[in-house]
C-alpha cells in the first residue's frame, strides 16, 4: 500500500472515530435527558401517602412553622366531596367544595395544589381556610395525575396541560350557580403556573393569586436540575424527550405570556426572597412582563420567606392582602 492509500485510510479511521465518538455523545446526552424527564416529570397520587389525615375539617402545620401558629381558625368543618369533569374526557377530577357564606352568589376562589401534591397539602388548606373564614367560596381541585384525580401519564405537565383542569372547575362552578365574574384562582408553586395560564386562556377567571409561580417552565426545569445537581444544559432536552415521551409540549404557554395576556384582570404576584426552589429572580420577570403589558398588578416579595412559606410565617397579613384583593377583583 502506497503512502497516499496508507493516508486515505488513516483519515477514514479518524473520521469514524470521530462520528462515533460524536454519536456516543449524543446518545449519552439523551440518555441523561430521559433520566432527567423521569425523575423531574413522574408524580404519584394520593400526595405519595403524605397528609393522608388532612381535611379541611381539621389538618396539622408543617413541623417547622412556629409552636404559636394556631391552624384552628382556619379549619371549615362542613365541605362536600365532589367528583367533576375534566375538559380531556374521560379524565375525572376530584374536589372540595366550600360554598361562600352570602349564598351561590358570593365570591369563590378556586385553590390548586403545587407539583406532586394535592388538596390534602396544608399549603392548600391554609389559604383555603383564611378565604372561607372571610366568607368566600372556596373549591380545592386536585389537578390530574394529582390527589384522587384521573391518572392520565402519571407524569406532570407543569400547567401547560392542567390548566384545562382549572377551567373545568370554572365550568362546574358556573353550573352551580356562581357568576363568573365572581370567580378567581390562587395556586402555590406549579399551582400558581397553572392558574396563571388558566387565568390567560380563560376569561371568566377575573383574578388570579400567583403564590411562588416560576416563569417558564424551562427555567423552572433548569432550576430543579440545580438542587439536584445536574449541569443545566439538559434543560432543553429534557423539554424535548417530554413530546416525545408524553405528548407534552412544555412550550406550548409561558406564564409570562400568560400573565402578559390577562388585560384588565387583576394579577397578585408573591414570592419568598429566600426561596431556593423556584427563584424570586422568576417573580421578576413575571412582574415585568405583567407591568409592560399594563396587567393591574400588586405584589408581595417576602423578604425572610422561602418556597411558599409566607402564609405560615405571616398568617395574618397573608389572609388580609388575600381579603384586600379579592375584596377587590370579584365584589366581597
Amino acid at each position: 500500500m502506497d503512502a497516499g492509500a496508507r493516508a486515505t485510510v488513516r483519515n477514514s479511521q479518524l473520521l469514524a472515530g470521530v462520528l462515533f465518538a460524536a454519536i456516543a455523545l449524543v446518545a449519552g446526552y439523551f440518555g441523561v435527558a430521559v433520566l432527567v424527564y423521569e425523575s423531574v416529570s413522574r408524580v404519584e397520587p394520593h400526595c405519595d401517602g403524605r397528609f393522608s389525615g388532612n381535611t379541611p375539617a381539621g389538618w396539622v402545620p408543617p413541623s417547622w412553622v412556629s409552636a404559636d401558629f394556631d391552624a384552628g381558625p382556619f379549619f371549615v368543618p362542613e365541605y362536600l366531596d365532589v367528583r367533576l369533569p375534566s375538559r380531556d374526557a374521560p379524565l375525572e377530577l376530584h374536589a372540595w367544595w366550600m360554598p361562600p357564606s352570602d349564598g351561590m352568589e358570593g365570591p369563590t376562589v378556586i385553590v390548586v395544589h403545587g407539583l406532586g401534591s394535592c388538596i390534602r397539602d396544608r399549603e392548600v388548606l391554609l389559604p383555603a381556610g383564611m378565604l372561607h373564614q372571610l366568607g368566600y367560596g372556596v373549591l380545592t381541585l386536585d389537578l390530574r395525575d394529582h390527589g384522587e384525580s384521573s391518572v392520565e401519564d402519571g407524569r406532570m405537565a407543569g400547567g401547560t396541560e392542567e390548566y384545562r383542569d382549572v377551567m373545568a372547575a370554572v365550568d362546574w362552578l358556573i353550573a352551580q350557580g356562581v357568576e363568573p365574574d365572581r370567580i378567581g384562582a390562587l395556586g402555590t408553586s406549579m399551582g400558581a403556573a397553572t392558574v396563571i395560564v388558566a387565568g390567560g386562556q380563560d376569561e371568566r377567571i377575573s383574578a388570579v393569586w400567583a403564590d411562588t409561580s416560576y416563569a417558564d417552565l424551562e427555567t423552572r426545569i433548569a432550576e430543579e436540575l440545580d438542587a439536584r445537581g445536574f449541569p443545566r444544559l439538559f434543560a432543553p432536552a429534557a423539554t424535548l424527550v417530554a413530546r416525545i415521551v408524553s405528548g407534552d409540549d412544555y412550550s406550548s404557554h409561558t406564564m409570562l405570556e400568560e400573565v402578559a395576556s390577562m388585560g384588565d384582570r387583576h394579577v397578585f404576584i408573591t414570592h419568598g426572597q429566600l426561596d431556593e426552589t423556584t427563584f424570586v429572580s422568576d417573580a421578576y420577570a413575571l412582574i415585568g412582563a405583567a407591568e409592560d403589558a399594563g396587567v393591574p398588578l400588586d405584589t408581595w416579595i417576602v423578604e425572610n420567606s422561602g418556597h411558599v412559606h409566607a402564609m405560615f410565617l405571616h398568617p395574618a397579613e397573608y389572609q388580609l392582602r388575600l381579603d384586600a384583593f379579592f375584596g377587590e377583583t370579584l365584589g366581597h
